[in-house]
C-alpha cells in the first residue's frame, strides 16, 4: 500500500489544482473523487487521463491565443471586403441615378462596367463565399455567405448591358476572367456546406438556398456568354443598317447646297442622327432582347429569395446577432453592406425588363411576343459562321484533319442547339413582364378612348417641328418590330433638352467681339493682313498656318500694348480665350494632318502658358522684360488681366520688336543645333510659337513702315483685334461642318457621344451660326477647313 499511498498523495497534490481548474472552465460537474480507493494500476491510468486533461486545456488556451492573433488581418480583410462592396453599390447607384436625369428608362450603364478594375474590385467583394480555410459556426456567419451570393447576382445583371459597349477583343477578355470568377465561386461554395450543421437555422434550407444562388449564377453566366456571342451579329446589322441610312442623307445633303448652313437645317441633321444612334445603341438593343429580360427578372428573383431568407432568420432574434467567426463585427458591416447592394442594384434590372414597352408592337398587342419557340436567326449566326469556317491545322494526317473537323462541328452544332435552348428560355421567362403589363396597357388604352370621346381631344401633337418622317431613320435588329410613338418623342425631346441646356453656355465675349470688329458686310481682310508671304523665316522648311497660331500671337501683342483701357483688354482676352475652344474643335474635326496635329498640340501648350501663368514661350509678359532694350520704358510690370498701366505715351514699334527678336533668337538657335535639317511635321512647339510670331511682327512692322505711318497705340489695337475677329470669324463659318462630321463617328460604341458633343456643339454656337450665315464663301468645304486657303481666296478679285 506504501505505493499506493504515495501515488495517492502525488496525485493529490498534483491532480486537483488541474482539475479545479479544468472544472472552472468546462461544464464537467464538480464531482468528488476518492483516490484511496484506487488501486495503483487504476491510479495510474486516472494520473495519465488527468495530464491528457491539461495538455488538451494548454492546447486551447494556445489555440486561443492564435486563433486571436489570426482574426486581426481578418478584421482587416471583411473592412476591405465591405469597402469594395461599397464602391460597387456607389457605381451601380450612379448608373441609376444617371439613367432618371438623362430620362433613359432602359437604364444604360456608364459607371459599373465590365472591366479589369471592376473584375478586381468584385473578386474582392466575393472573398466570403470563396473563404475555405476560416470556420464560420454562427448563423449570422453562413448568412453573410449566402449574401455575397445574392450580390453577386445583383451585379451580374447590372453588368449586363456594358458588354455591348466592348470591342470583341475586350468582349473576349472580360468575360473570360468574369467566367473564371464565377467558376470558381461556384467550385469552392460547395465545400463548406458540412460547417452549416449545427447553427441555427436548419441546414438543409441553407443548402438549399445556396444551391438555388449558384443555379442563378451559373445561368447568369450562361446569358452573358450567350449575349456575348449574338453581339458582334447584331452589331454588323445595325453598321449595315446605319451606312445605308447614311448615305441616304448624304446624297440628299449634296443635292441641296449649303443644306447646314442654317440652324435649323443643321438641327434637323442632327436629329436624324441623334436617333439612329439612340435606337442603335448597343446597350439598348441589348436591354430590348428577351435575355435582359430573363437576367433582371432572375435578379429580382434572387432579391425576393434574400427578403425571404432575411425575415425568416431575424424573426427569432430581438437584436442583430454577432459573428463567431474570425472576422468578429465585420462581418456585421459585410452583410449590412452587401444587404443594402442587393436591394439598390435590383432596381435598374427589374426596370429593365420592361423596354418591351418602347415598342409599337407591343402596344398593338402583337402576338410575336407570344411565339417563344421561335429563333432568329442572328442568335446563332455567329457560332454557324464559326462551324462553316475552316481551320488550318499542324497535322498533315488526311485523317487526323479530318476528325478535329467533325469534332469542331459536333461541338459547334451542339453549341448552337443549347444557345437556342437559352434563348428559348430566356424568351419564356421574358413573358412575366408582358404577362403583367398587358392589363395595364389594355386599361390605358380604354381610359384614353374614352377620354377623347368624352373631351373631344386630339391626338396630334401641338408643337411638331417638321412634317418629316424620322421613324424612317430608326435602327432595328429585327425589321418586323417599330419603336412607339412616345419612345420617338422621348427621342426627341432628349434632343431638345440637350441643345437647350447648351444654349445656357454660349459665349457672350465672343459674340460681343464680332459684334464689335466684323459688319454685315465685313470683308474679312484681316484674314490676309495678319501675315506677309513676303518675309521668309529663317527655317529652311516650309511655313504652314493654322487658324489658332496667328491669333494667340495677335493677342499676345495686343495685350501688351500700352495706353489702352484695361477693361478692353480684358474683353479681347476673355473673348479670344473662348473663341479658341471652338478653334482647337475646329482643327481637331477637320485638319487632322500631321502637321496641322503638332501645331494644335503646340498652340494648345503656348495657350494654356498665356492664360495661366502670364508668359510666353517662357518669357514672362512684364514690362520690364524689355526694359533692358529701351531704357524709355519704366520698371512697372504689365502682366495680362492686371489693373497696373501707366498712362505714357510710348512708341509701340518698341513692343512689336520685342517680339520679333525673340522670335528670331529661338529660329536662329534652333536652326544651328539642327543644321538646317528639319521636318515641318516634327517641329518643337517653341519652334512653331516663334516662327508664327516672327512672320506676324514683321508684316506689322512693314505695313506701318511701308505706308510711312506713325503707330498710334489704341490704332494698333484696333486693328489688331480686327484681324483677330476676322480669322475667327472665318473659321467659325467651318463649325456647321465640324458639327455635321462628329455626326459621322464610325466606332459604333462611341456614336451615341459623338452625336451628344455634335448637339452640345450646335446649341453652344446657335447664335453664332446664324450671325455668321452671310459670311460663308463660295469655296469648297474642304477647303474652308484651312486658313491659307481663306488666303487665296481672299486675293483673288
Amino acid at each position: 500500500m506504501g505505493s499506493c499511498h504515495h501515488a495517492s498523495d502525488y496525485c493529490l497534490q498534483n491532480i486537483w489544482p488541474a482539475l479545479n481548474a479544468l472544472y472552472r472552465n468546462s461544464s464537467l460537474p464538480d464531482t468528488h473523487v476518492n483516490l484511496t480507493n484506487l488501486d495503483a494500476n487504476s491510479l495510474d491510468n486516472f494520473c495519465r487521463d488527468v495530464n491528457t486533461c491539461e495538455s488538451n486545456l494548454l492546447d486551447s488556451e494556445f489555440n486561443s491565443e492564435i486563433e486571436g492573433e489570426y482574426s486581426s488581418p481578418m478584421v482587416l480583410i471583411g473592412i476591405y471586403i465591405s469597402i469594395a462592396s461599397l464602391f460597387c453599390i456607389l457605381a451601380m447607384a450612379l448608373d441609376l441615378l444617371n439613367s432618371f436625369r438623362i430620362r433613359k428608362f432602359w437604364f444604360p450603364t456608364k459607371y459599373f462596367s465590365l472591366n479589369a478594375a471592376s473584375i478586381t474590385v468584385i473578386a474582392v467583394a466575393m472573398k466570403l463565399p470563396v473563404d475555405l480555410t476560416s470556420p464560420m459556426p454562427g448563423w449570422i456567419d453562413q448568412f453573410g455567405k449566402l449574401g455575397s451570393l445574392a450580390f453577386m447576382c445583383t451585379m451580374m445583371s447590372n453588368l449586363m448591358p456594358s458588354l455591348a459597349s466592348m470591342d470583341n477583343k475586350s468582349l473576349l477578355a472580360n468575360i473570360t476572367a468574369l467566367s473564371i470568377l464565377v467558376i470558381a465561386i461556384r467550385t469552392q461554395v460547395i465545400g463548406p456546406y458540412p460547417d452549416y450543421v449545427g447553427v441555427d437555422i436548419p441546414s438543409m434550407l441553407l443548402v438549399l438556398v445556396a444551391c438555388i444562388y449558384l443555379v442563378m449564377l451559373l445561368f447568369l453566366l450562361i446569358i452573358l456568354i450567350s449575349s456575348s456571342i449574338t453581339l458582334p451579329t447584331t452589331k454588323k446589322i445595325l453598321e449595315i443598317k446605319y451606312q445605308a441610312i447614311s448615305k441616304n442623307i448624304l446624297i440628299h445633303q449634296h443635292q441641296q447646297e449649303n443644306l447646314i448652313s442654317t440652324v435649323e437645317n443643321l438641327r434637323q441633321f442632327v436629329k436624324r442622327y441623334w436617333i439612329m444612334a439612340e435606337t442603335g445603341n448597343p446597350q439598348f438593343v441589348m436591354v430590348s432582347n428577351p435575355l435582359s429580360s430573363a437576367s433582371g427578372i432572375i435578379c429580382g428573383s434572387s432579391m425576393l429569395i434574400y427578403m425571404f431568407f432575411m425575415f425568416l432568420s431575424l424573426k427569432d432574434y430581438p437584436h442583430f446577432p454577432r459573428s463567431r467567426s474570425v472576422y468578429k463585427w465585420s462581418m456585421n458591416a459585410m452583410v449590412v453592406t452587401q444587404s443594402i447592394g442587393v436591394v439598390a442594384g435590383s432596381i435598374a434590372p427589374l426596370l429593365r425588363c420592361f423596354t418591351v414597352l418602347s415598342f409599337k408592337s407591343f402596344a398593338k398587342q402583337n402576338r410575336n411576343y407570344f411565339f417563344v419557340f421561335k429563333v432568329e436567326k442572328y442568335w446563332t449566326q455567329k457560332l454557324s459562321e464559326w462551324k462553316e469556317s475552316r481551320i488550318s491545322f499542324l497535322s498533315s494526317g488526311r485523317r487526323s484533319r479530318a476528325l478535329l473537323h467533325n469534332s469542331k462541328k459536333f461541338i459547334l452544332s451542339f453549341c448552337i442547339g443549347f444557345q437556342k435552348v437559352v434563348v428559348v428560355s430566356c424568351k419564356i421567362i421574358g413573358l412575366l413582364p408582358i404577362v403583367v403589363v398587358i392589363p395595364f396597357v389594355y386599361f390605358s388604352r380604354c381610359f384614353n378612348s374614352v377620354k377623347r370621346m368624352l373631351f373631344n381631344t386630339s391626338t396630334a401633337s401641338s408643337n411638331v417641328e417638321t412634317n418629316e418622317d424620322l421613324s424612317k431613320y430608326v435602327l432595328l435588329v429585327e425589321d418586323n418590330t417599330q419603336l412607339a410613338k412616345r419612345t420617338m418623342k422621348r427621342i426627341s425631346e432628349s434632343m431638345n433638352q440637350l441643345i437647350q441646356k447648351a444654349e445656357r453656355k454660349q459665349h457672350n465675349n465672343l459674340l460681343k467681339l464680332l459684334e464689335e470688329y466684323v459688319g454685315e458686310s465685313a470683308a474679312l481682310n484681316g484674314v490676309v493682313t495678319f501675315d506677309n508671304d513676303q518675309f521668309q523665316s529663317p527655317l529652311p522648311v516650309e511655313h504652314v498656318n493654322s487658324w489658332s497660331l496667328p491669333i494667340i500671337s495677335l493677342t499676345c501683342i495686343a495685350v501688351f500694348i500700352l495706353d489702352i483701357r484695361q477693361a478692353r483688354v480684358d474683353n479681347l482676352f476673355k473673348s479670344v480665350g473662348e473663341g479658341l475652344l471652338y478653334t482647337h474643335l475646329v482643327e481637331e474635326t477637320l485638319n487632322r494632318e500631321s502637321v496641322y496635329v503638332n501645331i494644335r498640340r503646340a498652340t494648345v501648350t503656348l495657350w494654356h502658358e498665356v492664360e495661366e501663368t502670364c508668359k510666353w514661350l517662357e518669357t514672362p509678359l512684364e514690362r520690364s522684360d524689355y526694359e533692358e532694350k529701351n531704357s524709355k520704358i519704366p520698371k512697372d510690370v504689365i502682366r495680362l488681366g492686371s489693373a497696373c498701366k501707366e498712362k505714357n505715351s510710348r512708341d509701340p514699334r518698341d513692343i512689336i520688336n520685342l517680339f520679333a527678336q525673340s522670335a528670331e533668337k529661338i529660329l536662329n538657335e534652333f536652326n544651328k543645333s539642327t543644321n538646317g535639317e528639319m521636318e515641318k511635321e516634327n517641329l518643337p512647339r517653341k519652334v512653331i510659337a516663334a516662327n508664327s510670331m516672327y512672320r506676324i511682327a514683321k508684316t506689322i512692322l512693314h505695313t506701318y513702315e511701308s505706308n510711312d505711318l506713325d503707330i498710334v497705340e489704341d490704332e494698333l489695337f484696333t486693328r489688331l483685334s480686327g484681324m483677330i475677329a476676322d480669322i475667327i470669324v472665318a473659321f467659325l463659318t467651318n463649325i456647321p461642318r465640324a458639327i455635321a462630321m462628329r455626326c459621322h463617328e464610325s466606332a459604333i460604341e462611341k456614336r451615341g457621344a459623338s452625336v451628344a458633343a455634335a448637339i452640345d456643339l450646335l446649341g453652344r454656337t446657335t447664335k453664332i451660326i446664324e450671325k455668321l450665315e452671310r459670311h460663308v464663301p463660295n469655296m469648297d468645304q474642304d477647303k474652308m477647313a484651312h486658313i491659307d486657303e481663306w488666303r487665296i481666296h481672299l486675293r483673288q478679285p
